[in-house]
């Protein structure tokens, strides 16, 4: 195991490390002239220039990359362009909202695809099967932000159910999660189909193992061999898949974020692409980045440490 995690660990500093290469070089290959957007049009040459200066921009491009990378890597982000507040300090005010949004959109996929996936497996077949079946592939054929716009429409200014817009008053917790079940509705829905139709094949290929049947054949309860013998192995693909599923649900909270006007880590690069704050962008799109990577390697460490055929594999 200890080897596994070496390897796995030298594998995400490796991602993150391409992973920062490129967003530098998109961030290079930007057309326009980042001082003149941020000042705008009434600035002069000397201003321009000034801020050109301050933020790196007259020094070739592998120093600049050199430097990015190094402080990047020191947990030095550089400072916003308008404010001149620490990038990490503006990101890290913003991601404990993406972060909540996330594991309110994690909680809705797997309290209803892992009992659906299974109760089509179990019913395997039968027209639940097929009910099942239909619903994951409609919710993950409708687009997150569709999912957000209706849910907004129908719940909170047709019923009046829930709040429209904000992330809830600070301190008050009932309040606050009031306001994220529909942001986190439309960033899971999607991955309730997804985990679906995983649990329900993982589970049709687990019920037809040798350990099952001998399982039946003791005459133990079929409840008991579904949730203790079978579930416990066939939801190990579905945390890989929620491993990767994070990924999309950090894109589709940028489209909640913006439909109900919450605060977030999605928000804040929104805002900074449209006012050119370069090193906002930057730092925003690396956090989530290693957040990405890092939960993958959560999920990676925790299928090693489940199945140790993972671990001889790898």
């Amino acid at each position: 195991m200890l080897n596994y995690t070496f390897k796995r660990l030298a594998l995400s500093v490796a991602i993150v490390s391409l992973a920062m290469l490129l967003l530098f070089c998109m961030i290079y290959l930007i057309p326009g002239d980042p001082a003149a957007v941020a000042l705008g049009p009434r600035a002069t040459e000397a201003m321009r220039e000034a801020l050109r200066i301050k933020m790196g921009l007259d020094q070739p491009v592998w120093v600049q990359f050199w430097n990015f990378f190094t402080n990047a890597w020191m947990g030095d982000l550089g400072n916003e362009v308008l404010s001149e507040r620490p990038v990490a300090a503006v990101v890290m005010e913003q991601l404990p909202f993406t972060l909540a949004l996330i594991a309110g959109g994690i909680t809705w996929s797997v309290a209803l695809g892992i009992p659906l996936g299974c109760w089509a497996a179990v019913k395997r077949g039968s027209w639940t099967d097929r009910v099942v079946g239909v619903l994951s592939v409609a919710v993950i054929a409708v687009p997150s932000f569709v999912v957000a716009i209706y849910a907004l429409l129908i719940f909170a200014v047709t019923l009046r159910w829930l709040p429209a817009i904000g992330a809830g008053e600070a301190g008050d917790l009932g309040d606050q999660v009031t306001h994220l079940i529909l942001p986190s509705l439309a960033v899971g829905l999607g991955w309730v189909g997804y985990i679906a139709r995983m649990v329900r094949a993982s589970m049709l290929e687990v019920l037809e193992a040798q350990h099952i049947r001998t399982a039946r054949a003791f005459g133990l309860p079929d409840r008991m061999i579904t949730y203790r013998y079978a579930l416990t192995i066939a939801i190990l693909p579905t945390i890989t898949l929620l491993g990767v599923g994070i990924g999309q649900m950090l894109s589709s909270a940028v489209f909640a974020e913006i439909v109900f006007a919450r605060p977030g880590v999605g928000k804040l690069v929104y805002d900074a692409i449209l006012t050119r704050n370069y090193p906002l962008v930057t730092g925003a799109v690396l956090v989530t980045t290693v957040l990405f990577v890092l939960i993958n390697l959560i999920a990676d460490l925790l299928i090693g440490a489940l199945d140790p055929r993972v671990r001889s594999r790898f």
